[in-house]
């Protein structure tokens, strides 16, 4: 549509023309099915040789000819220029070239002192020092042999002389104190000194001081417990196999004639023998295992407990 000064849209925007559209009356392709590269299915392709593999052959490179690198050049020895770097360091060395030591001595066996810094030591030597003539001591002193008994009751066994007899009295003790009790009683001069105003108290010391004798005490008789306790006259006999515990004596054994036995009368149709219904019968029992199972699988959760169970399954 024009728009202000006449111009369409077209000229006011600066296009020659308006865009065309791509897609107009294509058909519909889902974006499924669509191929990712079409255009690799159509005409032509390029097919390479495959890959090359390394080999001696020269199909393995790319150049048509084995081209060297070193061509031309003339042939050097590494030995020569090894031997003259090493001629041109040692004239950098001032004195002789340093030689190590041969190394550490080993000991021969326990004791030797091959190998060590300073030598055998002497003070350590096992030479027996110089030492002066052996001198006997004198002789031991000469005594007679000791006695025989141990000194109790036995005479002139002890170091020293035998003590004398000296005689003791038995009862020299007595006698002593009785001479001493005589002369303490006779300087004395009089009897011990008393007073009579000496104080009483109210009572006497034992209030049950009487004047009379106590009558003699009743002493109660006894009575003679004429009831004896029950003693069974003979303890009770045990059963030993020849039935002498029982109260009876045992019965004189009679002879049992011999009698045929009767056989078993089977009762006919009219007379049947009532024979009780059995008890109750068991019946089955469902285990508490699979009635757990019943509870916690039912018909609404049976499709996620079974994928659990087999993704348990795989994953174990």
């Amino acid at each position: 549509m024009p728009g202000e000064g006449g111009k369409t849209d077209m000229e006011r925007i600066g296009l020659f023309s308006e865009m065309e559209y791509i897609t107009v009356g294509d058909k519909y392709v889902s974006p499924y099915n669509r191929p990712f590269n079409e255009a690799a299915s159509k005409n032509r392709q390029m097919l390479p040789g495959g890959t090359k593999e390394m080999s001696n052959l020269q199909a393995g490179y790319f150049d048509p000819q084995f081209v060297r690198i070193f061509e031309g050049e003339g042939y050097l020895n590494l030995n020569q220029v090894r031997r003259r770097y090493m001629m041109a360091e040692s004239k950098k060395n001032i004195g002789k070239a340093f030689i190590p030591s041969s190394g550490e001595k080993k000991p021969s066996g326990l004791g030797s002192y091959y190998g060590t810094i300073g030598g055998p030591v002497p003070f350590f030597s096992a030479q027996l020092r110089p030492r002066d003539k052996y001198q006997p001591p004198g002789k031991n002193l000469y005594t007679n042999p000791g006695k025989k008994g141990t000194g109790y009751g036995y005479a002139n066994v002890t170091i020293g002389k035998q003590l004398s007899h000296s005689a003791d009295f038995y009862d020299a003790a007595k006698l002593n104190y009785k001479k001493d009790n005589e002369e303490h009683h006779r300087l004395l001069k009089g009897l011990p000194f008393k007073l009579n105003l000496y104080p009483k108290d109210y009572f006497d010391n034992n209030p049950y001081f009487l004047e009379t004798p106590l009558p003699p005490l009743k002493r109660e008789e006894k009575k003679e417990n004429l009831l004896k306790p029950f003693k069974p006259s003979s303890p009770g006999k045990k059963a030993g196999g020849m039935k002498a515990g029982t109260f009876e004596p045992y019965p004189a054994h009679s002879a049992d004639p011999y009698v045929v036995k009767v056989g078993k009368v089977i009762p006919g149709k009219g007379e049947k023998i009532f024979h009780p219904p059995n008890g109750p019968k068991s019946r089955p029992i469902e285990s508490i295992m699979a009635l757990n199972i019943k509870r916690a699988l039912n018909v609404k959760n049976q499709k996620a407990v079974s994928a659990d169970i087999l993704g348990k399954q795989l994953v174990f």
